[in-house]
């Protein structure tokens, strides 16, 4: 950063397949409740893969207004619920801060996708006279972050960055670039829902997703047995400010502190060059101004096939040593999110900061060989100060950020939310 002011987590929300608010989440993911069930959504019986990370009964006009639900995507009407609770958590007056001061950055990973079908749907069976004006806006990678900055009224610098499950990482290190320039509040994070049969055709394309019919085998990331990922709906948004600013209007609540940011990128295949993930946690933790030894949790990627869950395994273990540092995977319970999976995995790092509790891999069962990690299995009680959370993209990409219990840079206390 360009100068040491510090970037706070000051409100955040999650809506997952296995809790649709924030404690509700919380509560599911340490007793080791899954999110992962057979497709509800549309007929799947036609597709190799049959299960996925759903959110059950949770967008309506009880939380997202009627003129919204005919002009936007599943992935943006729950971002636009995820960011509305986020601000209430908190406590932000909007009204009191310069709308110029206020930015929105989200991740995507290819828009919407439910939306953007049923449309191209009535053009290719009625003709283009039956496809609606909204087409041309809600199906558009940047949706979100303009519904939610048009709702509150916040005209700063905006963007989106669209990296697959990375690009939820990405969105918060540009979030950070943003407050050391001139926004005092940024809405970060990202949402994804990725659930309709033309989304779900492209996922199973890839051939990396497991079509097991057992939801507490389906997804397990680091296993002996590891056959592929689930994809999931959901994400979480947070409120992210510059420290003064969180100070200044005295909320006294803060989750964390956004300390350290990097991406890289794979080189060519065949290339015989290392992939980027080791260096993007070195440089990571260098940016934060932190030891390997001072990390007391890992988030993993984890994206359950073999070869990837090994290449993670080893740029972990070279950067900490073989088993020296917790490293789990909560993910296995509502699947990847694309770019809604790593904001949930910093939501759960600034859970685990605030409660001193590590959740579990439940589905981990037997550790794949050549995987030198201690991956936690069930959710255990231990200090948490500071958390290395891991993202990876289709074709390549790789993110990495620490986030850190907050003190007071006086007295050195820690803050509690």
């Amino acid at each position: 950063m360009a100068d040491d002011r510090r970037t706070v987590f000051s409100g955040m929300s999650v809506i997952a397949p296995n809790g649709s608010t924030t404690e509700q989440f919380w509560e599911s993911t340490l007793g080791g409740v899954s999110g992962i069930r057979p497709v509800e959504t549309f007929d799947a019986s036609g597709y190799p893969v049959r299960l996925a990370g759903q959110i059950r009964g949770m967008v309506g006009p009880e939380l997202v207004e009627g003129r919204l639900l005919v002009q936007t995507d599943r992935w943006t009407q729950l971002g636009l619920v995820a960011a509305e609770r986020a601000l209430l958590d908190a406590a932000l007056d909007r009204a009191a801060l310069d709308p110029y001061d206020m930015s929105v950055i989200t991740a995507t990973s290819s828009g919407g996708n439910e939306f953007g079908q049923r449309e191209i749907q009535k053009l290719w069976s009625k003709g283009s006279r039956f496809v609606g004006p909204y087409q041309s806006i809600a199906w558009f990678y940047a949706a979100t972050t303009g519904q939610i900055s048009i709702r509150h009224g916040m005209k700063g610098a905006c963007g989106v960055l669209v990296g697959e499950q990375a690009g939820g990482l990405d969105a918060l290190g540009q979030t950070r670039r943003a407050l050391a320039d001139d926004a005092s509040v940024v809405v970060s994070g990202g949402t994804d829902a990725p659930l309709s049969p033309y989304a779900l055709a492209c996922h199973a394309s890839a051939r990396q997703m497991s079509v097991r019919r057992d939801p507490a085998r389906a997804y397990q990331p680091f296993d002996a047995s590891a056959a592929g990922y689930v994809a999931g709906e959901g994400g979480a948004i947070f409120i992210v400010e510059r420290e003064e600013t969180w100070r200044a209007r005295g909320a006294g609540h803060g989750y964390g502190e956004l300390a350290g940011y990097a991406a890289t990128f794979d080189p060519p295949p065949g290339s015989g060059r290392e992939p980027g993930l080791r260096r993007a946690i070195a440089l990571a933790l260098a940016d934060a101004r932190v030891q390997p030894s001072e990390i007391d949790l890992v988030f993993a990627d984890g994206l359950g096939l073999p070869e990837a869950d090994r290449a993670e395994a080893e740029a972990i273990s070279a950067v900490f040593g073989a088993y020296q540092v917790p490293v789990t995977v909560p993910k296995c319970l509502v699947g990847r999110l694309q770019s809604g999976g790593a904001p949930l995995d910093v939501a759960m790092a600034l859970l685990s900061i605030r409660d001193s509790v590590i959740p579990g891999t439940p589905a981990l069962t037997e550790l794949a060989p050549g995987c030198a990690l201690d991956v936690v299995r069930e959710t255990r009680e231990a200090p948490v100060r500071t958390v290395l959370v891991l993202a990876r993209g289709f074709e390549g990409f790789n993110a990495a950020v620490v986030v850190r219990a907050l003190q007071d840079k006086r007295s050195g206390k820690r803050y509690h939310p």
